[in-house]
């Protein structure tokens, strides 16, 4: 089979040296890259942290045959390489690993001088006429302002545009990490995740739980909780035994 993995975060811009991300490093997608190609699949790997493959026995300048590094760091880069993957080579199967931003920044504001916000009511106030920020558009914004307002905009989905418009139809897998939700919880947001995807199979687990375990599903109808170990196998076997069954099926 021909996979393509994703693993890592993604930074969103705020000027040319701050940047909105999130605290993960990549690992989980590297250890299922691993393990595809140590069961002699074709993989392509896009992460944001390449350094660290050689823990899992991959030296990410010379990989080795069947596996392609392909190094990102930015929401836009993740994009790009993306649709030009999706749209340019023909993958049996995708697993979705890289924990992608949900937001973007917009724009950096700094209040005008007699503009101040009331956190007690929320509210923007001036001291004179209607409150005004000003945009910060330097590459490096000057850190002598009293305060920074980010604008920060939802980011769309890049797992949503995977069937339509890229075109893959191969298996996909979907990855969800939630907050503060008990099992039974977590296992229907996640599917119902999954379906708006359009999305094969998905891996949830929550932040308090995932060094130790995730949810894996559907697998005969149901999610089986899989010890955080064991998650590559148990992910790359359900792979292929989907698409066994899908070529067998025509």
């Amino acid at each position: 089979m021909n996979f393509l993995v994703t693993a890592g975060n993604t930074q969103s811009p705020i000027d040319r040296v701050r940047c909105v991300t999130n605290v993960f490093t990549g690992r989980t997608g590297a250890a299922v890259a691993r393990t595809a190609w140590g069961r002699g699949h074709t993989v392509t790997l896009a992460t944001s942290n390449p350094e660290s493959l050689p823990e899992f026995g991959v030296n990410p300048k010379d990989p080795g045959e069947r596996f392609t590094v392909l190094p990102y760091r930015t929401f836009d880069d993740l994009a790009r390489i993306l649709q030009q993957q999706l749209r340019g080579v023909p993958f049996d199967a995708v697993c979705h690993a890289a924990a992608v931003s949900d937001y973007l920044p917009a724009g950096t504001f700094a209040p005008e001088p007699g503009t101040f916000f009331n956190a007690r009511l929320g509210e923007w106030e001036a001291m004179i006429g209607p409150p005004r920020l000003a945009e910060q558009t330097a590459p490096k914004i000057k850190s002598s302002e009293p305060e920074l307002w980010v604008r920060l905009v939802r980011a769309p989905k890049l797992v949503d545009r995977f069937r339509e418009p890229w075109g893959f139809a191969g298996v996909l897998v979907k990855f969800k990490l939630e907050v503060g939700l008990g099992d039974e919880e977590l296992v229907a947001v996640a599917d119902e995740s999954r379906l708006a995807s359009g999305a094969d199979l998905m891996v949830a687990n929550t932040l308090e739980g995932a060094a130790h375990f995730a949810y894996l599903g559907p697998l005969n109808d149901r999610y089986d909780r899989v010890p955080r170990r064991d998650l590559p196998d148990r992910l790359i076997l359900a792979v292929e035994e989907l698409y066994q069954k899908r070529v067998a099926n025509g």
